[in-house]
C-alpha cells in the first residue's frame, strides 16, 4: 500500500499566509532583540506537558489516557484498510513520557495492536493507533479531579458489543445447568453445608430477552440457554428456577478508590474478593454469576447497574472497602438504596463520596445517559428496596461473626450504583482500609476467604427465606 493518509498529511499553512507572517516577524525585529525575546519565551512556556500515559485494556473497551497540565485540543478521524485510529493533539510538543506511549501497549489488548507517535508539524502531536478490529472511537477530555489533573481520554469501544449471556457462555462462566465451570483455588473454607441451599419454587421460566438478541456466532450456544433460561431440574426432577447473582467490584481502572497507609488499593482488593465469592457462588448447583468488571478497568455507575438488568439479575451485590480521615474508623457495613434520605449523616458522606466515581472513573458527558440516573430514582420500588434490607440484614448477620461491625443495622443512602428498580441490591463496605489493623486483614487471602464466605451464607439464607418467583422484568 502506497504512503498513509495521517503520513502524508500536511500542514493548514499556505503561501497567502505566509507574507502577512513574514511582516509581523520583520516588525518584531526592528523593535530589537529584548522584544524578541519576550514575544516568543512565553509561546514556548505555554506549551502542555504531558506528565503520565496510562493504558486500561478491557473486553469491554480499551482505554488510553493523556494526563497533562493544561487542557488539550484533539481531532481524530479513523481509516480502513487496515484498521486505525489518528488523532493529532494541538498545543503539543513530543516528549519521552508521551513516547512511552508505545511501550504501554500489551501484545493481548483486545483492539490496539500498537500505537505510532510523532512530531507531525509544529505544536501538533499525531498518535496513530493500528487496531485489531473496527472500533467506535470516543475521544474528550476531562477536568481535573480526584488526584489528576486534565486528562485526555480515548476511549475504543467495538462495533459488535458482545451480549453479556453470550460472552459468560463464551467463557463457559454460563450454563443452563447452572454448574460454574471454574474451579476455586483461592483456599479452603469455600465448602457450605448443604442445608443452607436456598429453597427455589417451581415457576414457569422468565424470557430471557437479552439471550434472544444475543450475536450470530453465537446462536447455537444462545438456542440451548434460551430454551431453558432460568430453570432447571432437582435431584427428585422437579423444576426449579435458576438464580443469578451479579457482582460489582468498585471502582477499577482510572478511579483506583480509596488507599490505605501501606499503599494497597481499593479497586485492586475488592476484585479479589469478588473473584473468590465468585467462585464460591459457582458451586451452588442452582446459581450462576457474573461481575460487573473482571479486571482493572473503569465502569461507569449506570453501565454497572445496566449490566445487571441485562441479564436479569437477582441480586446486585457491590464490593467496596471504605476510608476515613481518621485511621481508627472501622468496622463492616451494608448498605441499601434510600428514597427519602440517608438514613444518617456518614452514610450521606459515603454515597456522596461513591457517587463521585464518575467523575474520578472519568465519563463521556456527550454519550453519557444524563437522564439515566433520574429514571431510575423514579422507578425504584418501595418492594426493590424493601427486598434490599431483608438481603442486607441477612449478609451483615453473617459478616458480623468474622469483623467488628461500623454499625448493626443496615444503612441507606443514595448510592447510585443500588438504583435498579428491579433488583434487590445491597453495597458492602467489608473493613475501613484506612485503618492499619483493617488495611492488614483485607490483605490476607485467609480473611478474604472469610469474608466471601459469609457473604455467600448471607445470601443463601436470604434466597432460603424469600425465593424468588418469576417475574416479568422492566426493559
Amino acid at each position: 500500500m502506497s504512503a498513509t493518509p495521517e503520513i502524508r498529511a500536511q500542514s493548514v499553512s499556505d503561501a497567502s499566509s505566509a507574507q502577512p507572517q513574514a511582516r509581523t516577524r520583520r516588525a518584531v525585529l526592528k523593535a530589537g532583540g529584548a522584544l524578541l525575546l519576550s514575544v516568543l519565551a512565553p509561546g514556548r512556556a505555554m506549551a502542555a506537558q504531558i506528565l503520565a500515559v496510562r493504558v486500561w485494556p478491557a473486553e469491554d473497551y480499551t482505554r488510553v489516557t493523556l494526563e497533562n497540565d493544561a487542557i488539550l485540543k484533539a481531532t481524530h478521524f479513523t481509516v480502513k484498510d487496515p484498521e486505525r485510529l489518528v488523532v493529532d493533539i494541538e498545543g503539543l510538543e513530543l516528549n519521552p513520557t508521551l513516547k512511552s506511549l508505545v511501550a504501554k501497549i500489551q501484545s493481548n489488548d483486545p483492539y490496539i495492536k500498537q500505537v505510532r507517535v510523532g512530531q507531525n508539524r509544529p505544536n501538533v502531536v499525531r498518535l496513530v493507533f493500528d487496531l485489531k478490529e473496527e472500533v467506535r472511537p470516543q475521544v474528550f477530555t476531562l477536568a481535573p479531579a480526584g488526584n489528576y489533573k486534565h486528562r485526555l481520554i480515548f476511549d475504543l469501544y467495538p462495533v459488535k458489543e458482545a451480549d453479556p449471556i453470550a460472552a459468560m457462555i463464551e467463557k463457559g462462566d454460563w450454563s443452563n445447568d447452572g454448574k460454574g465451570s471454574k474451579t476455586d483455588n483461592a483456599g479452603s473454607g469455600g465448602k457450605l453445608a448443604a442445608a443452607e441451599t436456598p429453597a427455589t419454587p417451581t415457576t414457569p421460566a422468565t424470557p430471557n430477552t437479552a439471550a434472544e438478541t444475543a450475536r450470530p456466532e453465537h446462536e447455537g450456544k444462545m438456542a440451548e440457554v434460551a430454551a431453558k433460561p432460568t430453570e432447571k431440574h432437582d435431584h427428585n426432577g422437579k423444576l426449579v428456577r435458576m438464580l443469578t447473582v451479579v457482582l460489582d467490584p468498585g471502582h477499577g481502572g482510572e478511579d483506583p478508590g480509596a488507599s490505605g497507609k501501606n499503599g494497597s488499593r481499593e479497586k485492586d482488593i475488592v476484585l479479589a474478593i469478588a473473584k473468590r465469592l465468585k467462585n464460591r457462588i459457582e458451586e451452588i448447583p442452582n446459581m450462576r454469576v457474573m461481575l460487573t468488571r473482571d479486571g482493572d478497568y473503569f465502569v461507569p455507575l449506570g453501565t454497572r447497574v445496566e449490566k445487571a438488568r441485562k441479564v436479569q439479575a437477582d441480586l446486585f451485590v457491590s464490593i467496596h472497602a471504605d476510608a476515613f480521615v481518621q485511621p481508627t474508623a472501622r468496622g463492616s457495613s451494608v448498605f441499601v438504596l434510600s428514597e427519602k434520605g440517608a438514613s444518617s449523616t456518614a452514610a450521606r458522606w459515603l454515597a456522596d463520596k461513591e457517587n463521585l466515581a464518575d467523575t474520578i472513573g472519568g465519563v463521556n458527558v456527550r454519550n453519557h445517559d444524563r437522564q439515566l440516573a433520574s429514571v431510575l430514582i423514579d422507578l425504584s420500588t418501595t418492594a426493590q428496596i424493601n427486598d434490599s434490607l431483608k438481603l442486607g440484614k441477612s449478609v451483615l448477620g453473617e459478616i458480623g461473626g468474622i469483623n467488628r461491625l461500623h454499625k448493626g443495622s443496615v444503612e441507606q443512602a443514595g448510592f447510585a450504583v443500588l438504583k435498579a428498580p428491579d433488583i434487590p441490591s445491597i453495597l458492602i463496605e467489608t473493613a475501613f482500609i484506612s485503618n492499619p489493623e483493617e488495611e492488614a486483614k483485607l490483605l490476607d487471602e485467609g480473611y478474604q476467604n472469610q469474608l466471601a464466605d459469609a457473604i455467600v451464607k448471607g445470601i443463601r439464607r436470604y434466597f432460603a427465606k424469600n425465593p424468588p418467583l418469576a417475574k416479568n422484568r422492566l426493559t
